[in-house]
């Protein structure tokens, strides 16, 4: 949502754009291991709050960010510290649900993240500067540490054996899962990351007006997320309906690239749809990884989060560069190859 006000305050081109998205994955992809072990020795509550709190006070000081330089620094030292909710609050869920209510618990809680879009796009065109939004991103980060540190009860500590934690992230099927899943991260950047700038640059919409339609979309993914993680605990297998939404992602930004030049009365549902779908498979992604650790989940959803940050490293920087040479269309229909590919990676796992 601050993507095209950044543009113009520090004159950026669509590829620095990409960086300045990617720059909180480049924290993450260098974080979330150690976090995963992290959370795994001294429990839940105070590394969650603990690097929330830090997280906090560098999107404050992003605010402030005098150069493009220092925003992608402040931005990637955020990801560093802000990668301790991932672990953490997958762990908390992981001790306090039963196997067959996992897939709806962390489908709650993976909302988190849609829930947090839709309130960002809400809001932030609202307050009209990109220093009130990194102001009012921090507020709410900070309100997560404090929540953290209030609510949370952590497991009690386990010393962590490099053995165990080796054999974890030996499994072939984590390396499986977390692969697929980065295939589908690249379609939900797509959509997520870029739906702002497609409907103003290339369509002509005002800044609120795309932000309408990325809510709309959050709250689409926010349900989705919920629902394919119950429909996951119905039919016991989290890989199938894992495989089914990625064909479903495959198709519907196929026909985002289709209708890309098309009337907004048939473009919006597609796009809202394309987005809630890109991103209801993260749920299922995060249980399978986090069963297959077990004791060792920390560790386990560190590692598959690390895998979906390096790509998230790549993705917004190749996906604004394909556009720059190519065009909107283009860049959507090879986006879409991506979770087809994912859909693929995974079959080895179908019948487990």
């Amino acid at each position: 949502m601050l993507a095209p006000a950044l543009r113009d305050r520090y004159d950026l081109s669509l590829t620095q754009i990409g960086v300045v998205l990617a720059a909180e994955w480049i924290g993450l992809t260098f974080a979330l291991l150690p976090w995963g072990f992290a959370v795994d020795r001294f429990g839940e509550r105070w590394t969650l709050a603990g690097g929330l709190a830090v997280c906090a006070g560098c999107l404050a000081a992003a605010a402030f960010a005098p150069t493009f330089g220092w925003l992608v620094l402040l931005l990637g030292l955020a990801g560093v510290a802000g990668g301790s909710v991932q672990s953490g609050s997958g762990r908390a869920v992981m001790r306090w649900f039963a196997a067959d209510e996992r897939g709806f618990a962390l489908g709650v809680r993976q909302t988190a993240v849609p829930v947090g879009g839709a309130v960002a796009a809400l809001a932030l065109p609202l307050l009209g500067s990109t220093k009130a939004g990194f102001l009012f991103l921090a507020g709410f980060v900070l309100a997560g540490a404090i929540v953290g540190a209030l609510v949370l009860r952590s497991g009690v500590g386990e010393h962590v054996h490099v053995d165990d934690v080796e054999t974890s992230l030996r499994d072939r099927r984590l390396w499986l899962v977390c692969g697929a899943s980065g295939l589908y991260l690249i379609a939900q950047i797509a959509t997520m990351s870029f739906l702002v700038l497609f409907l103003v640059d290339d369509r002509g919409w005002s800044a609120g007006s795309a932000a309408a339609v990325l809510a709309a979309g959050q709250v689409v993914a926010a349900a989705m997320r919920i629902g394919v993680g119950r429909w996951s605990d119905s039919i016991r297998s989290r890989v199938r309906p894992l495989r089914i939404v990625g064909a479903a992602v495959t198709v519907s930004l196929a026909l985002v690239a289709a209708a890309a030049g098309a009337a907004g009365w048939i473009l919006v549902p597609i796009l809202v749809a394309t987005t809630g779908l890109s991103m209801a498979w993260n749920g299922l992604s995060f249980t399978i990884a986090a069963e297959i650790g077990g004791r060792r989940s920390g560790a386990a959803i560190g590692f598959q989060q690390t895998v979906l940050s390096a790509v998230g490293v790549g993705a917004p920087i190749a996906f604004a560069a394909t556009v720059s040479w190519t065009s909107w269309r283009v860049a959507f229909a090879l986006a879409a190859l991506f979770p087809l590919a994912g859909w693929f990676a995974l079959r080895p796992l179908r019948e487990r």
